[in-house]
């Protein structure tokens, strides 16, 4: 495209050139045939030599149209793909591996050193029917099981324990009777995902279709948005970390394609 734009930029000086001189030059009849005839040849050229490739590009490409036409009329298409079919299913013991990979990710995006057994003898029957079983923990700080449940629409949703003697359990609920919800010890991540997702995205999606692009997660769990002066609750988030915690949950907000940031009036978050 660019040495088409020479070629035409260096034709025209070339023509005003030469007319300028059969102007000087030439006088009386001769001068109006000059140029006539300069024309006549300046376009002559770039008809040839700008014009021509184009049309023969044009009537190469209704050629390979036209064979391409002809061949899937003939059934031997060359960009004909068969997707194969599965004879059978997936073996268990692959499936399994394909679910533990799962789990693991899901696990070390809290705690990076984590692994698990399972608890069950035959998880790959959990995993075909939808079920819920429980696995053994190892390196993840203040659990030590898990019931893992595995949904119909292919998603996995972990539930984190601790299981203690029943000796020790009366004297540990005694300790943590006095202390809220939101002040016993809890992971950002896994919060979010059990608890505050589902209730964000929704009401994000219907603010956003309202108008509005911020909000505001207070101490107590209420999400709340601006209106005049005052933040006015919209929606109540259960278990809502402690403050000590809003350094990771902003971490966890931002992971998810959210802007969020620590305020005196709570957790703003902006999309």
């Amino acid at each position: 495209m660019s040495n088409d734009k020479g070629l035409l930029s260096g034709s025209i000086t070339i023509l005003i050139g030469a007319v300028i001189a059969i102007m000087a030059l030439v006088r009386g009849p001769w001068q109006a045939w000059l140029l006539i005839g300069v024309f006549t040849l300046w376009g002559l050229w770039i008809v040839l030599i700008l014009l021509l490739p184009y049309m023969q590009q044009a009537k190469r490409r209704r050629q390979r149209q036209h064979r391409e036409r002809q061949l899937h009329a003939e059934g031997i298409a060359q960009n004909t793909f068969t997707v194969p079919e599965i004879e059978a299913p997936v073996p268990d013991d692959l499936l399994l591996r394909y679910a533990n990979h799962r789990i693991l990710t899901y696990l070390r995006s809290s705690f990076s050193n984590a692994c698990f057994e399972w608890c069950e003898k035959r998880p790959v029957d959990l995993i075909r029917g939808n079920g819920t079983g429980r696995i053994r923990l190892y390196n993840v700080e203040a659990f030590d099981h898990a019931d893992i449940t595995f949904g119909k629409d292919a998603t996995i949703r972990c539930d984190l324990l601790k299981i203690v003697p029943l000796t020790k359990a009366g004297a540990e609920q005694d300790e943590q009777a006095d202390i809220p919800p939101n002040k016993q010890p809890v992971d950002p991540r896994i919060w979010y995902e059990n608890n505050g997702r589902t209730v964000m995205e929704t009401l994000i999606a219907d603010l956003n279709s309202r108008g509005h692009s911020k909000l505001t997660l207070k101490e107590n769990g209420d999400i709340c948005i601006q209106q005049g002066e005052e933040l006015v609750p919209q929606e109540h988030l259960s278990n809502f970390p402690a403050k000590v915690y809003w350094p990771r949950l902003v971490e966890v907000l931002e992971s998810n394609g959210l802007a969020a940031e620590t305020t005196t009036q709570g957790i703003q978050v902006s999309w």
